[in-house]
This record gives C-alpha cells, structure tokens and sequence, in this order.
C-alpha cells in the first residue's frame, strides 16, 4: 500500500495566506487594512534605510551624528530625572496630605499639559534674553553692563530640558498619583506598625508599587522629549528631529534621512522594551478588594508652606510665569500679526483639528470594533504595530509618508503621489498615524465597560454587526467618543513638525504661524497664536483633573 504523503493525511495542512485572511472576518479585515495603512509609513523608514548613501551617511557619522547622540542623551537623561523627581514628589504631597489649598493645587499642577515645549521656549528667550526684563532689571539695580556679568544662555540643552522638564512632568504626576489613590490603606498601615517612617513606607511600599505607574510616566516623558521638534530646533540644538528635517529639507537626501529616522525609532523601540523588561516577572497589584479613605494627616503650618513651595514650584515655571509673559508680549503689540491674518489661522487649525479628530476617532472605532467582534491576533498584531505611531516622532512620520508616496507613486494606476504629496489628505494621515492610539484608548476603555449580553442580545434579534455598534456600541460610548474626541482634537492643534512638512503650500497653522514668527525674532508677533494654542489646551486638563480625583476604588465622585 502506498503512504499517502499530502498534507491533508499527514494531518499538517500547507500554510495559505488566503485561508489565514479568511479567519480574520470581514470586520477583522477592516480592521486590518486600517492597522496596515496606519503603519505603512513606519515599515517605509526601515525600507528606504537600506537604500545606497553614496558618501554622505559617512560624512554625518564623521561630523554631526556624534552630536545627535549626545545632545539626544543629555535631553533625555535631564527630562528623566527632573520629570520623576518632580512627579512623584507633587503626586505623593496632594495626595498623601491635608493642607489648607491641596485641592486647588490638585488641577493646577495639571496646567503645564497646556503649555507646549515650543511656546515655553519662546516665552523663556523673550524674558531672560539680554534685553529681556529679568537681566535689564538686573542691570538697573546693579548698574553694571554687558561682559560685567554672566547669565546662563537658555539656548543650550539644558535649558532645553528645563522647558521639555517643565512641561512634561505632568505625565509622571498624572500617573502616580492614580497610582497613590489606588493603593490600599491596609498595606500602608502594616509597613507603619512595623516600624516604618511616613518617609519609610513611601520609599519601601508605596513607591515600588507605584513603580509601573512611575516607569509609563517617564517613559511618556522620554518619548516626547524625542519627538519634540519646536523646542529644540528654535534653541539650534542638534537632535535626531531637527538631522531629519535638515537633511530631508536642506540637503533633498531621502536615504540618509530615513536612517537617521531609524535610528531614532529604534531609540523609541530601546525605551518601549526597557519599560517592559523592567518590570520582569514582578507584579504590583492589591490582594484586598476593601478600599478606605487614604490617611491624610494635616499638616502644619510650616509643613503646609514646604507643600505649597514643592507643587507651586513646578506651576510657576511651567505655567504661570509664561502665561504671564504672553500676555506682556500681546499687551506691547506687534505689527505683522493683524487680525485677518489670526481668523484665517484660526479657522486652518481648527479646519484641520476638527477633520483630523473625526477621522482618528472613527478609525479608531472601526479597528476596536473589528478586533472585538472577530477576534483575530492577526488584526490585534496589526494594531500593535499600529500603535507604535504615537511614540513615533511627528517628524519621523512626516517622513515616512513623503518616502512612501515616493516608493508608491502611481502605484496600481492610483495617483498616489497626487493624493498625499503635500494635501490636506496627507496632512490627515500623518495625524492619524501620529494620534491613533490616543482616541484608541480612551474607546477601547469604554467598550470594555459595555457587557457581551448586550451585543448578544441584538444579534439575536437579527442585527448586523455594523447595525449593533450604530444601535447599540455608540450611545453607550458617547463619553469616551467625546473625550476620545477632545483628546485628539487640543493635540493636533498643538502638532508642529508633521503639520510644517506635509502641509499644502501657503497653508498655515497657529503652531506654524507662531514658530515662523520666533523664528524670525517676532517674538511680540508670536505670542498671540501661542496664547490661543495655549488656552484650547486647558479643555482636556480640566476634564483630565476631575477624572483622576474620582478614579479611588470605592469613591463616588
């Protein structure tokens, strides 16, 4: 008798794409398809990599990439450690504590979210430049003159991360202390009884289990200092973004670009992976389901001063001090900005945002709808890819999609290079790829919330997929669409570098508009479209600040 050697009597069946993509399901698919084009341009850094530089890759090694990686290093190295010290200390001081002004200082240590990197670095130069206020006045009480003196140059990395400092720590605090709210008071309470210090069970209990929170907020730091592009390119500081643009832009080389763009991705891979390994097999969750007030002991009056000069601290320089200097530059006027020109601005960003959010948040929900209702790891390994995009630095991205319009132009009779090469459509994409996960979370939080019963029970009653999350998935969602919404909406508006490269020509935003005019020294011009970006800012911080004083375990609002 002869062996049969076919696959299906060996019971180990051929691999087949078609029959893999076929498992997926049609809304799977959607989902898919989406997560591909969402990652194309990421893939397409990585692919014009290996193209030939000529001489060029090994000039930059010999002259300006050492640069890159050492200014990168020390910006990342500043804004990890002041980011975390800060953070944590305000966290645990709100939150631990009873003293006369804690809740106001709850929010507004909240207000440097508003306040982008490139602003505070035009507001910083205006007032500690020479002819600035802080050194005239100086020189007023002193009477001494130019070289009498020396006087720390803001432009220089670390006063570039003091302003990336500022204004991301933040993310450190936003997530420790709903760490510290969701901590059990029985825990703390037998680190006590054991003979623990209130500075002893902070530093051995209720900071390591704090620490994924603590991680995940550096991490967000890192992440944004290196995607900032504003900030350090207004201190003609050399970084990865500000190489990427200028040798896309000044010297037109797409190759040693994009590996100058891989470099950068795998600095982001680098912090990704670390944060994950870090936590190795440790976990950090409560054993007890029975949550209490946490202890707040009042403090003194010395206490309470020392606690309003720790939170407050951050708050001056993050936002207070710069709001006010926007307004003494509006208030001394300049005269290239009319106010024509700040409507038609305007009405761009808020063209684009409001497009931009729309088209972020019904991907968004098109993909969790997919990958919910087919159950496919493929789609859900596409979505992870996908993800990458909001560590991935607007620049990077901008890049990315100019190389794949190049690598696809007029591919399969589709005018590709038309459609995305410097449109209003290209300038969508970028933002989708750039702020999917942020309108992805928010929504894959609310569907989680929703019971399969409900899902099961309209099916049953002859409902198609589309036709449930229509009826049934959109009202229910409607919070976290409007938050998922908002979220999206404040970052576009305050998005630079991908809004400059991909935007049409003569096609301006109040982001591009106020950091053409710093720099060009309008610093006066500047501050109005600075102000502007700032105040729609202050829309997710105020919600952000109420979600987090209700998300104690146990707590209503």
């Amino acid at each position: 008798m002869a062996l049969a050697t076919d696959a299906k009597s060996t019971g180990s069946p051929s691999f087949s794409p078609f029959r893999l993509l076929a498992r997926v399901g049609p809304t799977g698919l959607i989902a898919l398809i989406l997560a591909i084009l969402i990652a194309v341009p990421i893939l397409a850094v990585f692919v014009q990599s290996a193209a030939s530089t000529g001489d060029l890759w090994r000039h930059m090694i010999g002259t300006v990439l050492a640069d890159y990686v050492v200014n990168t290093l020390i910006l990342l190295g500043i804004v990890g450690a002041v980011t975390s010290v800060t953070g944590v200390a305000c966290a645990w001081t709100v939150t631990m504590h009873e003293f006369p002004g804690r809740r106001i200082l709850q929010w507004l240590l909240l207000l440097p979210l508003a306040m982008p990197a490139y602003v505070l670095a035009y507001t910083y130069t205006d007032f500690l430049q020479f002819a600035g206020p802080l050194q005239s006045a100086l020189r007023g009480l002193t009477g001494w003159r130019r070289g009498d003196y020396w006087f720390p140059a803001i432009h220089s990395p670390w006063g570039a991360g003091f302003v990336l400092s500022s204004v991301l720590y933040p993310y450190v605090y936003v997530l420790t202390r709903a760490a510290f709210l969701e901590q059990s008071v029985c825990v703390l309470e037998a680190s006590r009884t054991l003979g623990c210090t209130a500075f002893g069970a902070f530093r051995r209990v209720a900071l390591p289990l704090a620490r994924p929170a603590l991680v995940a907020g550096v991490g967000y730091a890192l992440m944004e200092t290196l995607a900032d592009f504003g900030a350090v390119r207004y201190f003609g500081i050399d970084t990865f973004t500000v190489g990427i643009y200028r040798t896309w832009f000044a010297l037109g080389d797409a190759a040693v670009a994009a590996q100058l763009a891989s470099v950068l991705l795998l600095f982001v891979l680098a912090l990704v992976g670390l944060e994950r390994w870090s936590r190795g097999g440790m976990r950090f969750h409560q054993t007890t389901s029975r949550y209490r007030a946490l202890p707040a002991p009042r403090l003194s009056a010395r206490g309470a001063l020392v606690a309003w000069i720790v939170c407050l601290t951050p708050i001056f320089f993050g936002f207070l001090l710069p709001a006010a200097i926007l307004i003494a530059m509006i208030l001394r006027g300049g005269g290239d900005l009319t106010l024509d020109r700040f409507v038609d601005l305007a009405v761009n960003t808020v063209i684009l945002a409001g497009a931009g959010a729309a088209l972020v948040v019904a991907t968004a929900l098109l993909v969790i709808h997919g990958v919910r209702h087919d159950r496919s790891r493929l789609a859900a390994a596409a979505v992870r890819l996908a993800s990458l995009g909001y560590a991935t630095p607007g620049t990077v991205i901008a890049v990315g999609i100019l190389i794949a319009v190049g690598l696809m132009r007029d591919w399969g009779g589709w005018p590709v290079g038309t459609i995305l090469g410097s449109t209003i459509i290209g300038i969508l994409y970028g933002y989708l790829i750039r702020f999917f996960v942020v309108a992805y979370g928010p929504l894959e939080a609310g569907f989680a919330k929703i019971g399969p019963n409900l899902e099961g029970a309209a099916r049953s009653l002859g409902h198609s997929p589309l036709q449930v999350m229509r009826r049934v998935h959109l009202p229910l969602l409607r919070p976290s669409l409007l938050s998922a919404a908002l979220l999206v909406f404040v970052d576009i508006v305050k998005e630079l570098p991908a809004t400059m490269i991909l935007r049409p020509f003569n096609f301006d935003t109040l982001a591009i508009e106020a950091f053409r005019m710093a720099s060009t020294e309008r610093l006066d011009d500047a501050a109005l479209p600075a102000l502007a970006i700032v105040l729609v800012g202050l829309l997710p911080v105020i919600a952000l600040s109420r979600s987090i004083a209700a998300s104690r375990p146990g707590h209503g609002r």
